[in-house]
């Protein structure tokens, strides 16, 4: 059983908050759903969920969000990053050229490469190869996206996905975990993703 936890989620314009909510939720934690800067760097627990484009995520990270985030990732307190919050820790992203990630890793997202056989957006459940202690390996896990992390640094890498190649499904690091699926949609897997976070070592 997950203790119970103060989970912050950051409400950065981008949606899909309150199905994380409800995920967290059943997983016992004591969740505020937050758009303001300065009780986001006072958290002690981030989850940063996100859908849509990169460049309204860059245009949240300028409003004051950037800042908060960089502080409280710096500090240690657990961050899980979902989706968009897994791509915005990259310094760019294709898709929009000219926007700044938050740049705590070094790397880019790219957009996958269109061909007859490679459906885009990378669209529905898909098995992981998994490293990482909260996840499963082997187990499937639900995806919604078009574009995918490309690390500079190979280490952070903490699972991946077979989909027109190796695909980078997963980071980790210190108090750091972030995912390109979705765990709130990912069923018994996600919530085991979800309840391990809860449980995991940068709480100690």
């Amino acid at each position: 059983m997950s203790v119970r936890r103060e989970v912050t989620i950051v409400d950065m314009g981008l949606g899909n908050l309150r199905s994380v909510a409800r995920a967290f939720e059943r997983a016992s934690a004591l969740v505020t759903i937050s758009a303001d800067p300065s009780m986001i760097a006072r958290a002690s627990c981030l989850v940063v969920p996100g859908q849509g484009a990169f460049r309204d995520c860059a245009l949240a990270i300028e409003r004051g969000f950037g800042d908060a985030l960089r502080e409280s990732i710096a500090r240690g307190i657990p961050y899980l990053g979902i989706c968009l919050g897994m791509q915005m820790l990259f310094d760019s992203s294709e898709e929009a050229p000219n926007a700044a990630g938050l740049g705590v890793f070094k790397g880019k997202v790219v957009r996958f490469a269109v061909d007859s056989t490679l459906k885009v957006p990378h669209m529905g459940w898909n098995n992981v190869h998994a490293t990482h202690p909260f996840m499963q390996d082997g187990a499937y896990y639900y995806f919604v996206h078009s574009y995918h992390c490309v690390p500079a640094d190979r280490s952070l890498v903490a699972a991946t996905v077979d989909y027109g190649g190796e695909v980078c499904a997963a980071i980790a690091k210190d108090n750091l975990f972030a995912c390109q699926f979705h765990p709130e949609k990912s069923q018994d897997a996600g919530a085991h993703l979800i309840e391990s976070f809860l449980n995991g070592p940068a709480w100690s």
